[in-house]
């Protein structure tokens, strides 16, 4: 792991601690947690929340936690996926395999893996597979928009080499996120942290970076999120007007002041965060 990705992994790791201390599972959330969705022990595993009174099927909200595609898990996001549970949704939280040691498109495929799970789940856990939603932030926003473009473009699904489930994606949640891989991958000699998920020559995957050239009107309706502090402001007005070029229903909002930062909505505790949230499961909520 490089440097940068170490640093980055230390930080994050205190922020995400602080901000979550003290915190503990509410009495009206049933969860199981550490489930076993692949064949890898150590990183293909899954959480389930869903509100105790709530009974029968349920609309699904798969969350795929960010961190640079180097850092994350399932417990930097328990509490965030609770509080998505508490509007009344199931919701399904895994961790993926990480960089350096798994490089792109390793995500991508646990992603896939997820989704076959949540299939052959479904009535054991509660799932309307015919209502599922996408979640996802920083890295995970980026990888949230391409598995999309995955289940919605036949073309992209075989350039990937990646044949999802039937289910039914009615909704995307894009909060901070990066969107143009290609752009991004192309950063390489000045970002020693996408050196550890591309390697130092991205262009062997070819066509797979392209995913924003593959999205079609059939992408599902997008709400995107940010802050005006948030260090990727700037990616989230090209990508909602790249959507509503392609005819794709799409909100976008940016939220608070030059102080609210990154992946501010993970924060249960404010009431800012708490607002982004119910803004953005409420335009979930119109397609599922």
């Amino acid at each position: 792991m490089s440097y940068e990705s170490l640093k980055f992994w230390f930080y994050a790791s205190r922020a995400d601690a602080r901000r979550d201390r003290g915190l503990r599972t509410p009495d009206e959330i049933f969860r199981v947690s550490d489930i076993p969705y692949g064949p890898d022990a150590r990183w293909n595993t899954l959480d389930v929340y869903r509100l105790r009174k709530e009974k029968g099927k349920l609309p699904v909200i798969v969350n795929i936690h960010g961190g640079g595609y180097v850092y994350g898990s399932t417990k930097q996001y328990q509490f965030y996926c609770m509080d998505l549970a508490r509007r009344g949704f199931a919701v399904v939280s895994f961790n993926y395999r990480l960089a350096p040691k798994y490089k792109f498109p390793a995500p991508v495929i646990d992603t896939n893996l997820v989704l076959r799970w949540v299939c052959r789940k479904a009535d054991i856990h509660g799932f309307d597979t015919e209502r599922v939603a996408l979640v996802g932030d920083s890295a995970g926003a980026q990888l949230a928009s391409q598995y999309a473009v995955i289940c919605t473009n036949p073309e992209y699904a075989k350039v990937m080499e990646v044949t999802p489930p039937e289910f039914g994606l009615k909704a995307v949640g894009l909060n901070c996120g990066m969107y143009d891989l290609k752009e991004r991958a192309g950063q390489i000699p000045g970002n020693k942290l996408m050196i550890d998920y591309f390697t130092k020559n991205p262009s062997v995957y070819g066509e797979k970076l392209d995913v924003l050239s593959y999205v079609t009107e059939q992408f599902p309706p997008a709400y995107l999120l940010t802050a005006k502090g948030d260090f990727l402001l700037e990616q989230c007005r090209p990508m909602a007007e790249l959507l509503r070029s392609r005819g794709v229903p799409c909100a976008y909002r940016i939220y608070g002041d030059e102080h609210t930062g990154h992946v501010f909505h993970l924060d249960v505790r404010s009431a800012l965060a708490g607002q982004a949230n119910d803004d953005e499961t409420a335009f979930l909520r119109q397609y599922l």
